[in-house]
């Protein structure tokens, strides 16, 4: 069963358009839910809308929205008002702009909505402006009125359809500098960003659904079928780190790539060679700087044993 649209409308770029409709992605519907109880009565509780002044009880169908404009005092507004309040994006998708769809920082996104053809009228149209979004690799800017307020958005090809990203305003946005005012000046050691790369390349995967399932809720169901039972469950007690631990970083790196950490490890003795094969005259070096293996020149005037006692 598809989700009921949360709004209706047309998609335009520049002369072209075609109708469709905004779909919520989140299905809530499938997550734990608790109640407010009284745990006196192990009744739930009931949450009543009261006048401020009288305290008696209201149904909320019977309320209307107010704006304050002095203290105490309100302008009531009613759908009638909103309705008198439309502008285009109310009912148009008008793209204005196309941008990098990786140029956007991932802290603008808010919430996501399905783009989808509303009807059959306009599915050609719909499926020309979605690959050609797709080919060009690139994010179209709009707006959009939802909940009574208008939305800038990103509009965003997935899968065969295409997706709809609300995005936050700048102000909306707490400004991060304070927070990572200390990392500046601070620089990687080479050898140490070399390792911590190798280390990422190795758990480098391809994201799956089940990569964002929210394994706290499983326990938590664990926990709540155990209570009916009677039973309990042990906690599992995470291993926290010690912050007061001064941590030796490039060891603690090696260590989880699997290398020695240990400088007097002996290297493996090399296998004598098998019977029948020359064994070289003589083997180019090669060192490890900043990660990159170089060639080392031989002296042609000397050899390695003449070198030594040089």
């Amino acid at each position: 069963m598809s989700p009921r649209p949360i709004w209706r409308g047309h998609l335009r770029l520049a002369l072209v358009s075609c109708p469709v409709a905004l779909h919520s992605v989140v299905r809530g519907s499938s997550r734990l839910h608790f109640h407010l109880i009284n745990p006196k009565t192990g009744h739930r509780i009931r949450m009543a809308a009261l006048d401020a002044e009288d305290d008696d009880e209201l149904s909320r169908a019977d309320l209307v929205k107010g704006y304050e404009f002095e203290k105490d005092r309100y302008v009531l507004l009613d759908d009638n008002d909103f309705e008198q309040a439309r502008i285009e994006s109310s009912s148009v998708l008008t793209i204005t702009k196309f941008v990098d769809a990786d140029s956007i920082e991932p802290i603008f996104f808010d919430t996501a909505y399905y783009l989808a053809p509303d009807g059959d009228a306009g599915l050609d149209v719909f499926v020309v402006l979605c690959d050609a979004i797709r080919t060009s690799r690139a994010a179209g800017l709009s707006r959009v009125v939802i909940a009574n307020r208008e939305h800038p958005v990103a509009i965003i090809p997935s899968g065969v359809g295409m997706v709809c990203h609300t995005l936050h305003q700048p102000s909306d946005l707490w400004d991060p500098k304070p927070l990572f005012e200390d990392l500046r000046g601070i620089r990687s050691e080479p050898a140490m960003l070399e390792l911590a790369t190798q280390l990422i390349h190795r758990q480098q995967g391809k994201f799956q659904p089940a990569d964002a399932e929210d394994r706290y809720e499983a326990r938590l169901r664990e926990v709540i079928e155990a209570k009916l039972k009677g039973k309990g469950v042990t906690p599992e007690e995470p291993s926290a780190p010690d912050r007061s631990n001064v941590v030796d970083l490039m060891a603690a790196l090696k260590a989880s790539l699997g290398q020695s950490t240990d400088p007097a490890a002996k290297k493996p003795a090399r296998a004598a060679p098998a019977a029948g094969k020359a064994v070289p005259r003589k083997a180019v070096s090669r060192k490890a700087v900043s990660g990159k293996a170089v060639s080392g020149k031989a002296n042609p005037g000397k050899t390695p044993r003449q070198k030594k006692h040089a």
